[in-house]
């Protein structure tokens, strides 16, 4: 079980002919979907209003059996929206209205009893009021369930990134796994290698860092070990969702391993090249599927199975 925390919204993109058509989205979510698709049993603590862009995304969630967790429903707040367009190599930009509530404190309590994993990023994990409960949740998580990460930064909302990258730092001293992108990290620190970053936060405590290299393919390290592999070559539609669907895909890879869980930080922080390589490859595999699809569309195992590629075999 993996509880994801974090926002959902509605992604209104451009099609063909420039018009916006809505798909469901938000970083957090868009992880929720692909590990449920991937065939991992997935709840989501999220923030949705009570309007048509709710019902929409709610529906999305059930059909793709993602647990909607209680105290996901906002009172009197419309639901999230991101405008995206593209430019002429088919990356996206973002313009958000995003509501990011605190939290009740009814709900602040795991939705479920010691998941293997407990999952947040992006927008939830920054912006106030809601950043500083989700920070609390992972706190109190901690101590029975693994956590892993993904800054997913939207500088157009995330403000200063010297301040941003302090929140971000607190955040990975609280986590297990952390998955980063080479943009993201260009933004937060430009005068260091994604490298350099990596090794402080597997020194902050992280026991596993992973950097996409966008087409490059990926890189991450353990407490022992580097490992990279290459990007997989797909005919690009767009790359909305596409480190959304590697988180998810370094999470099931981690899993099919077992390597998730509390139980398990030892072994994760002690995983050799041998181990990450195979990972790494499943991760990327997930994006570039994901990436020949129009908006965030990841795949499920059955379609990954269908292309040939091994899931990483057991620990």
């Amino acid at each position: 079980m993996i509880i994801v925390v974090g926002e959902t919204l509605v992604d209104l993109i451009e099609d063909g002919a420039g018009r916006p058509v809505a798909h469901p989205g938000g970083s957090p979510a868009n992880v929720a979907v692909a590990l449920a698709r991937l065939g991992l049993s997935t709840g989501l603590l999220t923030q949705l209003g009570d309007d048509p862009h709710g019902e929409l995304l709610r529906a999305h969630l059930r059909d793709n059996g993602v647990r909607l967790a209680p105290g996901s429903l906002l009172d009197g707040a419309p639901t999230s929206v991101a405008r995206t367009t593209f430019d002429g190599d088919g990356q996206p930009r973002y313009a958000f209205e995003v509501t990011w509530r605190a939290f009740d404190a009814a709900h602040l309590a795991m939705p479920t009893a010691a998941p293997d994993c407990l999952h947040t990023g992006s927008l939830a994990s920054v912006l106030a009021p809601g950043a500083d409960d989700v920070l609390a949740l992972v706190r109190a998580a901690r101590s029975a369930t693994m956590v892993s990460y993904d800054p997913n930064c939207r500088p157009a909302l995330m403000g200063d990134p010297r301040l941003t990258a302090r929140r971000i730092e607190t955040l990975v001293r609280q986590s297990d796994i952390v998955k980063v992108s080479v943009e993201d990290l260009a933004w937060l620190y430009p005068e260091d290698s994604y490298e350099q970053v990596a090794r402080r936060w597997t020194d902050a405590g992280a026991r596993l860092v992973a950097v996409t290299l966008g087409g490059q393919g990926a890189w991450a390290r353990s407490h022992v070990a580097e490992a990279r592999v290459d990007g997989v070559a797909v005919d690009v539609v767009d790359t909305v969702g596409a480190g959304d669907a590697f988180m998810a895909g370094l999470l099931t890879g981690l899993g099919d391993r077992g390597l998730l869980g509390a139980g398990h930080r030892g072994a994760l922080g002690a995983a050799d090249a041998d181990v990450l390589r195979p990972v790494l490859a499943h991760a990327a595999r997930i994006a570039a599927l994901t990436c020949a699809r129009r908006g965030a569309d990841p795949p499920t195992r059955a379609e990954v199975a269908a292309m040939g590629w091994s899931a990483p075999a057991s620990a």
